[in-house]
């Protein structure tokens, strides 16, 4: 078929990711003329060279470790991107003398949506997340939004961030809502979860975990296991997912 659009995922060992299968099999049911690949590289600037020697290439989702990195390489940034400090999609306007990169961030998206039906009947709700890459920059956004207090949780000690040798059971007891956004448990190292002391999670703390593959990583059947909420990060990467879409699609994203 001609002039078929490509699409992409930016990353790093990301062969298990699900990008593929969802945009493909989205592109056939709704009869699209697209293609989604992955990106897989060593280096986030080799993303450029791609860009050259694919002409059909309309934009791209960026993932682990380069949604902080991949912002050097743009011309601009959406202001709630650039408010978060992390971008996850990026839209290329062709030219004939080139092309410019504009990068959005809908992680905002996919997290607040799928968030909010969760915390109905909590009021008065302190977060704790794990991490402080990219993802959790996205979660930090929309938890000021909601007027979610937060603490986050590092394993390295940094100003104003908690290491996970100094959880007890205050914290944990006072943040009811608990979000991991590292890596820790994406498959294939199932087998382990973030350090935090589990046996103080009870039925009243909702566990969400930005992973979602495995579908229950062992940080949501710990959580589980205790009688906590739980959620993977799978309905937050379908609303990211179409949230993207719609800007790769969208011409007022110009």
């Amino acid at each position: 078929m001609e002039n078929k659009m490509i699409f992409g995922l930016l990353g790093k060992n990301i062969s298990h990711s699900f990008s593929p299968g969802y945009f493909n099999d989205k592109f056939k049911r709704e009869n699209i003329n697209a293609e989604y690949k992955l990106f897989d590289l060593d280096n986030v600037e080799d993303i450029l060279h791609v860009i050259e020697v694919n002409p059909g290439l309309k934009g791209f989702n960026v993932t682990i470790p380069y949604k902080t990195e991949i912002k050097k390489y743009l011309d601009e940034i959406d202001d709630s991107a650039k408010s978060v400090g992390a971008v996850n999609v990026v839209k290329i306007f062709r030219r004939e003398d080139g092309y410019i990169l504009k990068g959005f961030n809908t992680d905002i998206i996919g997290f607040k949506k799928s968030l909010q039906p969760l915390l109905k009947d909590k009021s008065d709700v302190k977060a704790l997340v794990l991490g402080t890459g990219g993802a959790s920059k996205a979660v930090e956004y929309v938890l000021k939004e909601l007027g979610i207090p937060s603490l986050f949780v590092s394993r390295r000690k940094k100003d104003g961030v908690l290491t996970y040798d100094e959880l007890n059971r205050d914290i944990i007891k006072n943040h009811k809502l608990i979000v991991n956004t590292t890596p820790v448990g994406m498959y294939p190292d199932v087998d382990i979860a973030p350090g935090i002391p589990f046996e103080h999670i009870s039925s009243s703390h909702v566990l969400y975990d930005l992973i979602y593959n495995p579908v229950e990583t062992l940080f949501l059947k710990k959580g589980k296991e205790r009688g906590a909420i739980v959620k993977n990060g799978l309905e937050m990467l379908h609303l990211q997912a179409e949230a993207a879409w719609k800007i790769w699609n969208d011409l007022r994203t110009a």
